[in-house]
């Protein structure tokens, strides 16, 4: 996977929220969290792991809403900062951090009813090993996103750290066939790429993202959109 030392670096792992999800990346923080919870509430005793759950922005949340959740990355740093939130949001009880590979999930079959992966197949040097793997320890239903090969990121992608994987929606079609999944609805977003947001004061990303609105609505929203959150289940 790509970025594996730069994500596990401790002062990475320190400032990831801060630099990332602070002024206009709320705006990202706020939608990507609304997909997620889109896609699999209720989540009332549902079995769910996150794969690169980062410092827990979204396996707090989902304990907090009444699963039982796993949040397995692969940078201790980042886990820490997970415990400390799920800590401070009273949910411990209802999830645990551990330290893995995504490649090789330390689960049976059919473990989880949800399994989720949000910021992680744009690093992904073998997406379609990672999603079978997903597969295999889900039960009923695998959720991600992507970033779009046809929009605004293409063009900056080149000067990122370790870069991305840009993907077509036919890409991605191929990769559910192959993985034995059901597409039940994709929803693209942000016109405008995620780097743009997070550079600028929150009033300003607010304007910006009311025009981004008003294109994704238009028709040709779904060919620029930048970022597509897919919502699939287990054959």
């Amino acid at each position: 996977m790509k970025g594996q030392e730069w994500y596990q670096a401790d002062d990475v792992a320190e400032e990831y929220d801060d630099k990332r999800f602070s002024q206009g990346g709320q705006l990202i923080d706020r939608r990507e969290k609304r997909a997620v919870l889109e896609a699999i509430e209720p989540l009332e005793d549902r079995r769910v792991l996150e794969i690169a759950c980062g410092t827990g922005r979204f396996t707090t949340m989902i304990a907090d809403r009444g699963a039982d959740v796993v949040g397995l990355d692969i940078s201790a740093a980042m886990l820490q900062q997970g415990r400390e939130k799920a800590r401070a949001a009273g949910v411990s009880d209802r999830l645990e951090f551990l330290r893995g590979d995504a490649g090789r999930l330390p689960f049976p079959d059919d473990h989880f009813d949800t399994v989720i992966a949000m910021r992680f197949f744009h690093l992904a040097d073998d997406p379609e090993a990672f999603l079978s793997e997903m597969r295999r320890v889900s039960s009923d239903q695998i959720v991600f996103d992507t970033f779009n090969r046809y929009s605004a990121r293409s063009v900056y992608n080149w000067a990122l750290p370790m870069g991305s994987r840009l993907y077509s929606k036919s890409e991605v079609s191929v990769l559910l066939a192959k993985t034995d999944l059901t597409l039940v609805d994709v929803e693209d977003d942000f016109i405008v790429p995620y780097g743009l947001y997070r550079s600028i004061p929150n009033v300003l990303a607010s304007s910006i993202r009311s025009v981004d609105r008003v294109i994704g609505r238009s028709t040709v929203g779904d060919h620029l959109a930048s970022v597509s959150y897919w919502d699939t289940r287990v054959r």
